[in-house]
């Protein structure tokens, strides 16, 4: 360190706001800066160039002297010399949070300054060795020995971040130990007025469900008429928007970019019929709903797509992509962050196909993530808690009873909400000329997994007596 003095962030962040006039310049490639990112001034590109590069434990070659020149356009064509620059002007890869999720830590940090050793020992990629042999945090395969690693969650070779460390917050503190059957019982059949903190504590839950042997037990009897009324509110039918092609068409970018289109509207429309169908829609206001929806649409269509459509977004939409060729103009246009949003794409893809989330699993996931309270402009936010709550439970009950080989089962299944969350943010920030190139390159790169375990049904989908991953 360089003795940077504490409160060196918030003073930089004050400047820049006051400084507004003034726009700062990215330190590694002279782009238009957003901000502070991981202890020094610079752009999305470089953020995420450098998070990428850390968290895969990346390491690249420099085809020229290792001082190739660093520009808005010249960025991409070395990355060696990028991370190398991002290391020389003090970017802090401690700053990067080790679950990977959106979100630094230890923002008290400034720019670091490093020896000359120690940025050899990244660039060649044995820091990484001697980190790779400590001990890490897994997340479980059920079974699966298929690599399913996230393109940007810290982890290689299939090491996955616990489930704890990816959802627990000083603000989830209220839980502590984790549930209690008599808090579970309590919060299914009544209604609480206590503070609820967003989302139940997992450290606890996930150390406690390693240590004990699963026991049989019988499901809450409030637990199955709930889960059987989420059930009843979602529409599993195919969707209706064709999907066909005849053999030997070229699909273009336009007439790609009108289906992607046509499909969004059928599965927005789907949501708002959803809405009307849920069993607490008369407990909430209809402003409420309205700004729950404009919220959250985007999340409960991705999670639709993953799951009970995936049949056909990774089938037959795909057979129409396949059938689309970019130009070299689309392809050159496809930016860092795309390139970032379709690998994580693909591992929640695998990541569902991997835990075959059953229809009730899904629809207590999309009732929690709807019911998300930290939205602005709600009217009732107590309400909104304590049915959040309720169906978190209630999605805890049924998998625990439902598949009592998989104690982690459940904390999985919660981990991709907020993954979920993240990336339908970054979805809607993607120029729509690169979407039909964005679409071609995830579903080209999950039908292969999809086709060899296609059985005629959802691969990500089991009916309610199948257990997966046996």
């Amino acid at each position: 360190m360089n003795g940077v003095p504490a409160n060196w962030e918030k003073h930089e962040m004050d400047t820049w706001e006051d400084d507004a006039a003034d726009p700062r310049v990215c330190l590694i490639c002279g782009d238009r800066a957003t901000g502070l990112h991981y202890g020094i001034i610079s752009c999305e590109g470089c953020k995420g160039f450098f998070k990428r590069s850390i968290c895969n434990k990346r390491v690249y070659r420099c085809s020229r002297d290792k001082n190739c020149e660093m520009s808005r356009k010249q960025r991409n064509r070395c990355q060696y010399c990028r991370l190398l620059k991002c290391l020389q002007m003090g970017m802090n890869r401690k700053a990067i949070r080790e679950d990977g999720m959106p979100g630094g830590r230890n923002k008290s940090i400034g720019p670091v300054q490093i020896t000359d050793e120690e940025i050899e020992r990244i660039m060649s990629g044995q820091e990484f060795k001697e980190e790779a042999s400590l001990p890490e945090h897994t997340w479980s395969n059920n079974g699966d020995s298929s690599d399913h690693s996230s393109p940007s969650n810290g982890a290689s070779e299939g090491n996955q971040p616990s489930p704890a460390s990816t959802l627990s917050s000083n603000r989830s503190l209220e839980m502590g130990g984790g549930y209690t059957a008599a808090a579970r019982d309590q919060y299914i059949n009544t209604p609480m007025n206590t503070p609820y903190q967003l989302l139940p504590h997992l450290f606890s839950y996930a150390a406690q469900s390693g240590l004990l042997a699963p026991q049989p037990r019988s499901l809450y009897p409030q637990s199955h008429p709930l889960v059987m009324q989420l059930v009843a509110a979602e529409d599993l039918a195919p969707l209706a928007t064709p999907m066909l092609i005849e053999d030997g068409y070229k699909v273009t970018q336009v007439e790609l970019f009108a289906l992607l289109c046509r499909l969004a509207d059928e599965l927005l429309f789907r949501q708002i019929s959803w809405i009307k169908k849920l069993p607490f829609f008369c407990e909430l206001s209809i402003e409420d709903y309205t700004c729950l929806l404009s919220s959250t649409w985007q999340e409960l269509i991705l999670l639709s797509c993953l799951t009970i459509y995936s049949a056909q977004i990774f089938g037959d939409l795909a057979d129409v992509t396949a059938k689309y060729t970019p130009s070299d103009e689309e392809l050159q246009g496809f930016s860092e962050d795309s390139m970032e949003l379709m690998e994580r794409l693909i591992y929640l893809f695998r990541k569902f196909h991997q835990l075959k989330v059953s229809n009730e699993e899904y629809a207590c996931m999309k009732a929690i993530n709807f019911l998300n309270q930290d939205i602005r402009g709600l009217t009732n936010v107590s309400q909104l808690e304590q049915l959040n709550k309720r169906y978190w439970y209630v999605c805890q009950d049924y998998t625990e009873y439902k598949y009592p080989q998989q104690p982690k089962r459940f904390p999985e299944i919660m981990m991709c909400l907020p993954e979920i969350r993240f990336m339908a943010g970054k979805l809607v920030n993607v120029p729509l000329e690169q979407l039909p190139l964005l679409f071609k390159a995830v579903l080209h790169s999950c039908k292969s997994s999809f086709i060899s375990n296609r059985t005629g049904s959802s691969p990500c989908l089991t009916t309610t007596g199948t257990s997966p991953g046996n």
